[in-house]
């Protein structure tokens, strides 16, 4: 799942040119053609609306492509291209779009999850000049991130997700970390309580990395990933339809990952420390049960209202540990509630954060990538909905409102005093098939966290 080749790309070969056109630039586009490629595309009615895609008839065949592009300026308006060119090398003519973006988008929509079924046909492959490195590792990441989130639960247990997080970890030269057994129970002891159900046991991996430029007092991001490989709902068991795709209840974990492997590819001078929470949650005698008391790593007492609410206990100790290491950036990533997608719908992160500029960045980095996020409030007065009569708090409200602003309240009660923090309830899927991103598990929100770490950081 790391050794991502992206077949969509070629090596510098002979490729049939991809034209692109705008409306406003369409009459002088046509007139720099030949006559008979011009009527050709007149006749066809071409308009150069946004994914509209004619195919150029040359003396042997298809002498090239002409893409519309209407006023779209997202990697996306490049997206379907992969499958709707013909099998071949193909390259972009130069025109009024950002090159790397370009790029992006046509590798986005080169991915198809193939690991048991072969796809239909072959992508066309895009011949990419030298210069677009950094849209070729998000790429590579967002494919990694894709195949972790699509991969069927039975081959993809916490084991598995934690060999997959402490291998990109040596990839880059890191310390890596794996705690299971006793230790764990002792350590993260939430995580235990989670996992302990399955007979696939709960482990948490990680690693700490720094760029070769980083010191001691270079900039520290902690990011904490919920790696739940499968999510019955244990006791508090979920319907049968609300278990269809709850192999992505891992999504955070990988959208992690690939925040990681993106910081390390880029080689930023950060010292960066990784944490998932790799479990299932599942149904046996020794699962939690509601109204169970978890002592948690930070000390404070958990009343378990809702054996479904796990996400939030298999971070609390992970944020508890990050936040004691004092980082500049502590940013956890998860498919936390389904309250967060009724709010603001499967394509927008709900993100809430502690810090107006770091608040700032993300937004503004979500917008600038094409990957935007919605910010949700973390309303003080909700937060004594936690309260409980027998422990310092409950891991669910005992009002049917507001879930995923509760959520995030009960995670910020484990942060230490002064933390930056950023919290990201994703979806980690596409319901459908559109331009640059297919149908099945996506990395929503990744490359606008490592926009908005880079910018915060780094720029001055």
């Amino acid at each position: 799942m790391l050794d991502q080749d992206l077949p969509c790309i070629a090596a510098d070969a002979a490729a049939r040119p991809i034209h692109t056109v705008r409306p406003a630039t369409l009459q002088p586009f046509l007139a720099s053609l030949p006559p008979g490629q011009a009527g050709f595309l007149r006749d066809g009615g071409f308009t150069a609306r946004a994914d509209e895609l004619i195919l150029l008839p040359g003396g042997d065949g298809i002498a090239g492509a002409v893409l519309g592009l209407g006023d779209d300026r997202s990697p996306f308006a490049f997206g379907s291209l992969p499958f709707r060119l013909p099998e071949g090398n193909w390259r972009l003519e130069a025109g009024d779009f950002d090159a790397s973006a370009a790029v992006l988008g046509f590798c986005l929509g080169g991915y198809r999850y193939g690991a048991f079924k072969p796809a239909k046909r072959a992508s066309a492959r895009l011949v990419v000049p030298p210069g677009h490195e950094r849209a070729l590792s998000q790429a590579a990441a967002a494919w990694m991130v894709r195949d972790l989130v699509n991969a069927p639960a039975n081959l993809l247990g916490p084991a598995e997700l934690a060999d997959v997080a402490l291998d990109l970890g040596r990839r880059h030269g890191a310390d890596v970390m794996r705690v299971s057994g006793e230790a764990l129970t002792a350590q993260y002891p939430t995580v235990a309580t989670v996992g302990r159900g399955a007979d696939r046991a709960p482990v948490v991996a990680g690693f700490s990395w720094r760029g070769s430029a980083a010191t001691d007092s270079s900039p520290l991001v902690w990011l904490c990933g919920k790696g739940v490989c499968f999510d019955s709902g244990g006791y508090d068991l979920k319907p049968a339809a609300g278990m269809l795709r709850m192999k992505k209840d891992m999504g955070g974990a990988a959208t992690v990952l690939g925040i990681a492997r993106i910081l390390m590819e880029a080689d930023l001078p950060l010292r960066l420390a990784v944490r998932i929470g790799c479990v299932e949650n599942s149904v046996s005698g020794q699962a939690f049960r509601p109204m169970d008391v978890i002592r948690t790593r930070r000390g404070l007492t958990v009343e378990v209202g809702n054996t479904d609410a796990e996400g939030r206990l298999v971070l609390c100790d992970l944020l508890a540990e990050a936040s004691d290491e004092k980082p500049d950036l502590l940013l956890d990533c998860a498919t936390l509630t389904g309250a967060a997608r009724v709010a603001v719908g499967p394509d927008l992160p709900a993100l809430f954060a502690n810090d107006e500029a770091w608040a700032e960045s993300f937004l503004g980095a979500g917008m600038d990538a094409s990957d935007p996020m919605w910010r949700l409030p973390l309303w003080d007065g909700y937060d004594a909905w936690l309260d409980s009569p027998v422990a310092d708090l409950n891991n669910v409200s005992s009002k049917p409102f507001a879930g995923a602003v509760v959520a995030a309240l009960f995670m910020r009660r484990f942060l230490a005093p002064g933390t930056p923090w950023a919290h990201l309830d994703l979806y980690a899927w596409n319901d459908t098939t559109r331009p640059g991103r297919p149908e099945g598990g996506e990395a929503l929100g990744m490359r606008a966290a490592c926009l908005a770490i880079e910018r915060k950081l780094f720029t001055t």
